[in-house]
């Protein structure tokens, strides 16, 4: 049976988008292979009304509500490719064949790619973070570090400087301009120059951020703005226009998420410069009222 949408990826947008389209009777098929992007995280904060409960759990939720709705299919595994046009596409799944649809929401999401700095990717999640705005309270002030890995990693430590006595670690990024560090000069950000090395565990559970001349600096967490790469290919495969950020590509859409292809949309991280699980549950919410009226008002619907 071909179905009115294939979902791929089951997380805060792709589960959204399902509620809207299941909601209006609309037969979904979910994709997910279970690796969310926030899944090295405990505990999720600033959701309104779940703040404290993790990600997972409230993904696991979503799932179990949405699976009461009787057109609404789940298929465990990841999307291996997908073609097709307008009201028939087809996308394969290991082991499960090839599944047809009408339309199409990519909502895979990225991946975050950390530097390759010994210490950081076991980390990550609980004191190597990403996002002040969902970790930051907890750290309760005190000595953070946030390390360049982009421009805009000096924004980012100006942000961070909120939450505690921030030190910006330049790691080999040229310095910043004027302007920026009249800006980090008023934030009271630490600049601190040279290569870091290795990142270890300090007195009273800090971290210890060890720079290749053998300085050491103790902070509660770490900020790092990981490099976003897409999953999959799909997206390149059926030609979707992408944009550039300063953190990676992401796939172009419109005030509906419907990408350069017409009939594929995308919602999520990996259409959207910067996400949490309020802003990519949105953007699921309005992909999926863009493909029901793409659906409603197509003319053989």
């Amino acid at each position: 049976m071909q179905q009115d949408a294939i979902i791929i990826g089951g997380g805060f947008a792709g589960l959204s988008a399902a509620y809207i389209l299941a909601r209006a009777r609309r037969h979904v098929t979910i994709i997910d292979s279970g690796t969310p992007r926030n899944r090295f995280a405990a505990h999720s904060h600033g959701v309104l009304g779940l703040d404290g409960k993790s990600g997972l759990e409230i993904l696991t939720d979503a799932r179990a509500q949405l699976a009461a709705y009787p057109t609404v299919t789940f298929v465990e595994g990841e999307a291996d490719a997908a073609e097709g046009v307008l009201d028939d596409f087809h996308v394969s799944v290991a082991g499960h064949g090839s599944i047809a649809a009408r339309r199409l929401l990519l909502a895979s999401g990225v991946e975050d790619r950390l530097p390759d700095i010994p210490g950081l990717s076991e980390r990550w999640g609980k004191t190597v973070l990403h996002c002040p705005y969902c970790h930051g309270y907890e750290i309760g002030g005190g000595p953070i570090g946030v390390l360049a890995t982009q421009p805009m990693s000096a924004h980012q430590a100006a942000v961070v400087a909120d939450w505690g006595d921030v030190t910006l670690f330049t790691n080999g990024m040229p310095e910043p301009d004027e302007e920026t560090l009249a800006l980090l000069e008023r934030r009271n950000v630490t600049l601190q120059p040279g290569t870091v090395s290795i990142i270890e565990t300090g007195t009273c559970d800090m971290l210890r951020v060890r720079l290749e001349n053998g300085r050491t600096f103790d902070v509660k967490a770490l900020f790092v703005a990981a490099e976003l790469h897409m999953r999959g290919t799909i997206a390149e495969s059926l030609g979707c226009a992408l944009q550039e950020t300063p953190a990676g590509k992401i796939l172009t859409t419109d005030a509906v998420k419907a990408t350069s292809v017409a009939g594929v949309y995308a919602a999520g991280d990996n259409a959207r410069a910067f996400g949490n699980i309020t802003l990519v549950s949105a953007d699921g919410v309005m992909a999926g009222l863009g493909i029901h009226q793409s659906l409603m008002f197509a003319s053989h619907s």
